[in-house]
């Protein structure tokens, strides 16, 4: 209890502007006291939710509700419990980090990724790191490549796929970060059929387990359920979709939002049974036959 306290107390200071950028949402208007979105957590066709800057609170005048960074990861993830948004808040903002227990209230220059050189996927410690979370390298390497960055001065390396806006997803054996802007990734061959996955490795996963599947499919990778209203309109074009995502609250209620929006979908998380995602499926796939 004491910890978790700490981490609440640390993560009421990331800065809520910083943290709506993170998942897709710019103002549309603002000054140096605040900033006016449309709502992230319901939809409307006028701006009323408002962040004040000076306070860090949030305020959505359509709900008559507001509060912290906290309440807000709540309100956008059909009421998770704190520690989940503790997790997703670590997860959103790279530079945060729940071990040091550093308290900021907006990201400094820095502390931004700056990507340098982007190749093809072929370091022995990702393709190692592929391997150990049960993935194909040969279908892995398809879509992803090998991202050179630096942060705070340092230099790393990483497993990255790139969002529709440019941005990068990036995963090695120590770190989740992103490249801004965050965004979705769209892999398009133009097929009838589209499969949307939550995260990197659910997608790498799928491809794995079903290699075929690219010849008669696209993909979209949602990177945050929170992009799930941005993708409604480009999958409503396909006769089929195929929906991947968690099986956390958050996850449901994203694969709910898209059930009812999309005529043509089809929720697909029975197929990793009681496991929270298709690479925990996966992993406990190749342990089971492991055993046989």
């Amino acid at each position: 209890m004491k910890k978790e306290k700490l981490q609440c107390d640390t993560a009421r200071e990331i800065s809520i502007v910083e943290f709506l950028k993170k998942n897709g949402f710019s103002p549309h208007r603002e000054n140096h006291k605040e900033a006016w979105y449309l709502s992230p957590i319901r939809d409307e066709s006028t701006s009323s939710f408002k962040v004040s800057k000076i306070l860090n609170r949030w305020y959505d005048h359509g709900l008559g509700k507001g509060g912290n960074v906290i309440d807000l990861v709540l309100e956008m993830n059909n009421n998770c419990s704190v520690q989940e948004a503790l997790l997703i808040l670590d997860r959103d903002i790279p530079s945060f980090s729940f071990q040091q227990q550093n308290a900021f209230a907006v990201l400094k220059p820095e502390d931004e990724i700056k990507v340098e050189k982007v190749m093809p996927l072929r370091h022995p410690s990702l393709i190692n790191y592929l391997l150990k979370r049960k993935v194909n390298p040969k279908q892995a390497t398809r879509y992803a490549r090998q991202i050179h960055y630096r942060l705070k001065g340092n230099r790393y390396f990483a497993i990255g796929i790139e969002n529709i806006s440019g941005g990068w997803e990036l995963r090695n054996p120590y770190y989740k970060n992103a490249a801004a802007p965050k965004d979705y990734s769209y892999f398009s061959s133009s097929k009838q059929m589209v499969n949307i996955t939550e995260g990197m490795f659910d997608f790498f996963s799928l491809i794995s387990l079903y290699p075929d599947l690219a010849i008669k499919s696209d993909f979209i990778v949602l990177n945050s359920v929170s992009f799930a209203n941005r993708i409604k309109n480009i999958a409503a074009d396909y006769t089929k979709v195929g929906l991947y995502l968690d099986k956390d609250p958050a996850g449901k209620k994203a694969t709910k939002q898209l059930l009812a929006h999309l005529p043509n979908s089809v929720d697909m998380s029975a197929i990793y049974g009681f496991k929270k995602d298709l690479n925990e499926y996966l992993t406990a796939l190749n342990r089971r036959q492991h055993r046989l």
